[in-house]
């Protein structure tokens, strides 16, 4: 008996551990999916214009980025596991009708216009693998509606799951460019910042904007609520929602990295991500990095596509009590299920118009978030210390100052960028 007893404790940690494991598989999803989409086709061109302009210097400011977009994704990852209501409806109910509109008004348009450009992002990763455009949009838009469309959240989730694995192909094409790892860390984490240099600063501002985006915290709150998670299952969120953050700056971070050890270095500039990726393979005298590049560049539309959209429909959905869930039939939920597809359709067409300026609208866009963002992390501070609310679970004195400070940061120089955009002097 002395033996047994004597071999029973180590045995006993392994399905503890596992048990840990499968918790958190359970609750994993929502902060995944939304860090990686966060990665979509305006933020690919944003970081392959930061390699290829001024090298390995913006490596450090992705390793910077994810404590901010962990403390706002966080507290709508609370809001949403304590209430079980979506930020949409949560705003209606405390704060009437009128202010749901604002946020609703500036959002939608916004939403569809980031959806413009990851239709953009699809009709680049066509010209990289030598497809005609107007298959491959149709064919994003067909697989987009018809997922959503089959009435099931988990089989959405599964879904942009793998989407993020695509995305996760920026990776090996970093390693493809043949980057000296000496480099990457003295140029890119301890290397000087030309912050005199203008074209540089816009480009700090233009990354700080791609990492925090509208969009993304109604989507998250919205998508917690639809998995059915509660407040017992907040501490496995929050590791969701890290890791995710985590993975989506090294996503960023591979980015720059390829595009400096080949593009920054020959000295060639970069207009899009598609530019890049074609550029890659001549560079690296390897097929793999334009592929890989490729490849990740559609992962990221089509998931930056998926969240956007739904993050559109559910907001409606919950601020005029529509029936709005993943898990409803679409007959039992027209109107959630019609906006989602009316989105798709609309942005699909809009980037088949011939002679479209693609580029001139991504920077827009870019522009547009900067205005909306503080009127969406205004209504998320405010809710997030409301008592009403989150009871004891409200954001701390400490919370409230970093929020505050990434707020301020996040705004000032992304309404610079933005107004200097509209000036016609951002570029």
């Amino acid at each position: 008996m002395a033996a047994v007893s004597s071999v029973h404790p180590p045995g006993a940690a392994r399905p503890a551990s596992r048990n840990l494991l499968w918790r958190y598989l359970a609750v994993a999803g929502p902060g995944l999916i939304v860090a990686f989409a966060d990665t979509e086709a305006g933020s690919v061109t944003t970081a392959a214009t930061s390699g290829a302009q001024f090298g390995m210097k913006l490596v450090l400011l992705q390793v910077l980025l994810i404590v901010p977009l962990f403390v706002i994704q966080e507290m709508a990852v609370r809001l949403g596991t304590v209430t079980g209501k979506g930020h949409a409806e949560l705003i209606r109910e405390h704060y009437g009708l009128t202010w749901t509109w604002i946020s609703l008004g500036t959002m939608l348009f916004t939403n569809l216009a980031a959806l413009v450009t990851e239709f953009i992002g699809i009709a680049g990763a066509a010209l990289v693998f030598g497809v005609p455009v107007l298959p491959m949009v149709a064919a994003g838009a067909t697989l987009l509606i018809g997922v959503v469309l089959s009435g099931r959240y988990k089989r959405a989730e599964v879904f942009a799951l793998a989407l993020c694995l695509l995305e996760l192909l920026f990776i090996p094409a970093a390693f493809a460019a043949h980057p000296n790892p000496a480099t990457v860390v003295r140029e890119g984490l301890f290397g000087s910042q030309p912050l005199a240099n203008r074209d540089y600063l816009l480009l700090v501002a233009g990354n700080i904007g791609a990492v925090i985006m509208p969009w993304m915290i109604f989507y998250q709150q919205s998508a917690t609520v639809d998995k059915g998670l509660r407040a017992k299952d907040l501490t496995f969120a929050r590791i969701d929602t890290a890791l995710g953050a985590v993975l989506t700056q090294i996503i960023m971070a591979a980015i720059i990295i390829t595009c400096a050890a080949t593009l920054f270095v020959r000295h060639e500039s970069v207009s899009d991500a598609a530019h890049a990726a074609l550029a890659l393979v001549p560079l690296t005298g390897s097929k793999l990095a334009g592929i890989a590049f490729g490849a990740g560049l559609l992962g990221a539309a089509l998931i930056g596509a998926l969240v956007v959209s739904l993050a559109t429909a559910w907001a409606f959905g919950e601020a005029f009590a529509w029936r709005c869930s993943l898990n409803a039939a679409c007959y039992e939920a027209k109107r959630f299920y019609g906006m989602y597809a009316g989105m798709v359709l609309i942005a699909a067409g809009v980037v088949l118009i011939p002679h479209l300026p693609l580029i001139r609208i991504t920077v827009w866009v870019e522009a547009l978030n900067a205005f909306v963002l503080p009127i969406v992390l205004g209504f998320l501070l405010v809710m997030a210390n409301d008592k009403n609310i989150l009871g004891d679970r409200v954001n701390s004195p400490l919370g409230n100052v970093v929020t505050v400070g990434v707020g301020i940061v996040c705004v000032g120089l992304g309404l610079w960028m933005g107004v200097l955009t509209l000036l016609g002097q951002a570029g």
